[in-house]
């Protein structure tokens, strides 16, 4: 799932199925884009947006 498509999901179900409430989720996309800018560019873009690598990690 998408984070487009999750993120009209109630709040309880977005928490069932990712195992966080929306305000952690963004919480957590905030800390990882911090953490992207820092980071030192190499290797090819990736094709996922942060929030949906975030959720791919959470669903795994």
């Amino acid at each position: 799932m998408s984070y487009n498509q999750a993120k009209n999901l109630e709040p309880v179900e977005f928490k069932r199925l990712y195992g966080v409430t929306p305000a952690t989720f963004e919480q957590m996309v905030k800390v990882v884009a911090a953490e992207k800018m820092l980071a030192k560019k190499s290797g090819r873009p990736s094709k996922l947006s942060i929030e949906d690598q975030v959720l791919m990690t959470l669903e795994y």
